[in-house]
């Protein structure tokens, strides 16, 4: 992939190596477990603990900034999400609309968001509540290693999928799924909303890839291999036969391996986000 074609983003915020922020002051790795030892001792659930102390201080504050110079990681995130940026804003603008750009922290081991506190196994993802997209870097590793999705074309995938549902809150996707929750909808299993929604931001991925690489030829061969090899990777099925050992369609949140390729090749092919409205599709 010739990703250093691409404009690079200045709205990737570094804040790696700074531990868990509260008041301004980093609470690193001893003081979690600090407090992680008092609220077992007191019987208190020290995952709310620390929920509490981090929101004490705004996400994104204490010992963070721009990427360093020469860091070649982070020089890639900010050369797809600054393409991501070039995509989205002309299609906004194409149906008449405004394209606010996302923010991308990156951190490491933990991260406190509008969203609250995520450990570093969460993976990346993106807060709604803040319109920010939250990558630990350690997780292309561990697709490469544990899920044998390497590649960098794979990364950029994983990158334009949580910009995808940073589209979703724009365009009032993310507040009407929120809406069912509130209503008490089913949100888990095979046709959940949680799942329809993945599918649409894995489908807009492939939007942004049609886009960037009419715009950029940056595409070399085995690339789009790598993107799908990565979706077929993180599929709920194939998670849960990793991890159980059995598959349980009533506890899917993202969809199987074959859905997400599908939505991807077809955001991919077409283009057109429009054709990406898996809410208003009987086969997913």
């Amino acid at each position: 992939m010739r990703w250093k074609r691409a404009r690079r983003s200045d709205n990737v915020v570094d804040a790696r190596g700074g531990g868990l922020h509260v008041g301004g002051k980093g609470l690193g790795l001893g003081g979690i477990a600090l407090v992680v030892i008092v609220g077992l001792l007191m019987g208190q659930d020290p995952g709310q603990i620390l929920t509490e102390l981090t929101s004490q201080s705004s996400p994104g504050t204490g010992q963070s900034g721009a990427p360093p110079a020469h860091d070649e990681q982070a020089e890639f995130v900010r050369a797809v999400l600054g393409d991501t940026e070039d995509t989205w804003r002309q299609l906004f603008q194409r149906a008449g609309r405004q394209y606010r750009e996302p923010t991308l922290v990156l951190f490491s081991q933990g991260v406190s968001s509008a969203c609250g506190f995520a450990s570093q196994a969460v993976g990346p993802f993106y807060c709604p509540a803040d319109q920010r997209v939250y990558l630990d870097l350690a997780f292309f590793r561990e697709l490469a290693q544990r899920f044998g999705a390497s590649g960098d074309f794979a990364q950029a995938y994983v990158i334009a999928h949580e910009v995808g549902h940073h589209v979703q809150t724009l365009l009032g996707v993310s507040a009407q799924v929120n809406a069912a929750r509130q209503r008490g909808e089913r949100m888990e299993g095979a046709n959940g909303l949680l799942v329809r929604q993945e599918l649409q931001a894995d489908c807009l991925a492939g939007v942004w890839a049609h886009h960037a690489q009419q715009r950029l030829d940056w595409l070399e061969p085995g690339d789009l291999e790598e993107a799908l090899n990565a979706a077929n990777a993180i599929g709920d099925d194939r998670l849960q036969r990793h991890g159980r050992g059995q598959v349980v369609p009533d506890s899917f949140t993202h969809g199987t391996s074959e859905q997400r390729v599908r939505w991807f090749r077809m955001g991919l092919e077409s283009g057109e986000s429009g054709r990406c409205n898996t809410f208003q599709t009987s086969r997913l």
